[in-house]
């Protein structure tokens, strides 16, 4: 029974032609048709087949240029037929989404992000098992690495001072480094700023009826609620009790402008539930 249950995040073959090879796919949303039929809206992997052979020669050449940098033969010392095995296993990952019925599902498989640290041939020991390191864009027919890089230089990175001998003293202008966000000895007890931190998110929730945009995220009082009571909504309650001085009558004032509610949103908001 738990073979033929599939959820949110899973990775699973579809059918659309019986002389094709079964498409690979994840699933980001099942829903319920009008005439009751279930249909999955999923994110698309490519194989090798489905992109041109100039993207196929690019990929190849992103492969030896990945194999030098981790200092691994493992590729060259495989057969023949082992390279040519673990290039079906390859897929390209795509921000690409369609709908396809459920009942085109005909099982699972696994797919990762091509591990550095793992041994090339374990993906052919495991049936149903493929990887990916490049994603592909069907309409601009480009493959781009999927992740990032880290950058050495002045541009990105701190210099580190040198240690202070025993008795130097330091002298940089500390007021020039750094900023006093909160004063934790402040006039407030914690139960005052816990309240006050209450209101900020009741006035979040408030300005999140009033947003139409935010009404089509999150279309209950439950979920409001909920991303009301992020961090990105604390942390503007208490800067606004710190510009005033602690003062909680300016403070809720602050919370709450001529020009209505403020209203925090912060990146995980323009999520949908599946991201």
């Amino acid at each position: 029974m738990a073979a033929n249950m599939y959820r949110v995040g899973d990775y699973v073959y579809f059918e659309n032609s019986s002389s094709n090879p079964l498409l690979i796919r994840r699933i980001e949303e099942l829903n319920k048709t009008a005439n009751g039929n279930v249909e999955a809206k999923v994110v698309c992997f490519y194989r090798r087949r489905d992109i041109s052979s100039t993207l196929i020669a690019l990929a190849d050449k992103h492969a030896r240029e990945l194999e030098e940098e981790m200092e691994n033969s493992e590729m060259a010392d495989l057969p023949e037929k082992q390279k040519h095995q673990l290039r079906h296993r390859e897929l390209f990952l795509s921000r690409q989404l369609e709908s396809l019925p459920a009942t085109h599902i005909r099982g699972k498989c696994c797919v990762t992000l091509l591990n550095e640290t793992e041994a090339l041939k374990s993906y052919l020991d495991r049936e149903d098992a493929f990887f990916y390191s490049l994603v592909y864009d069907p309409q601009q027919k480009t493959l781009l690495a999927d992740k990032g890089e880290i950058r050495i230089g002045n541009k990105y990175q701190a210099d580190i001072t040198d240690l202070l001998n025993e008795g130097e003293e330091d002298s940089r202008d500390l007021m020039k480094l750094e900023e006093k966000v909160w004063d934790p000895n402040s006039s407030l007890t914690e139960k005052q700023i816990d309240q006050f931190l209450v209101v900020a998110r009741s006035v979040g929730t408030f300005a999140r009826a009033l947003d139409c945009s935010s009404s089509v995220r999150q279309p209950s009082l439950h979920m409001s609620a909920a991303a009301a009571s992020r961090d990105i909504t604390l942390f503007h309650a208490m800067d606004m009790l710190h510009a005033n001085s602690y003062d909680m009558t300016r403070a809720i004032a602050a919370l709450v402008p001529q020009g209505g509610p403020v209203l925090c949103r912060d990146e995980m908001e323009e999520w949908s539930a599946s991201e």
